[in-house]
């Protein structure tokens, strides 16, 4: 039981910080992307605006994509 003990703890420590690492590095990702994103909105709409209802939104792409055909 001892030597089982001995083994089991490093291999489970090891696995705890493979976890975390990659929680950590997810999230890391995770955070860049919504940041560009956020960048790219604030682009492209000359300024962020957090009030615009969905078909305002909408009405606004659909007329950008109109300008560029």
């Amino acid at each position: 039981m001892d030597g089982v003990t001995q083994l089991a703890l490093p291999v489970l420590g090891i696995a705890a910080a493979a976890a975390v690492t990659f929680y950590a590095v997810s999230f890391s990702e995770i955070r860049e992307k919504s940041f560009r994103e956020l960048e790219d909105s604030e682009y492209e709409n000359g300024g962020f605006d957090s009030s615009l209802s969905s078909r305002k939104r909408r009405a606004r792409r659909k007329a950008g994509k109109d300008s560029k055909t």
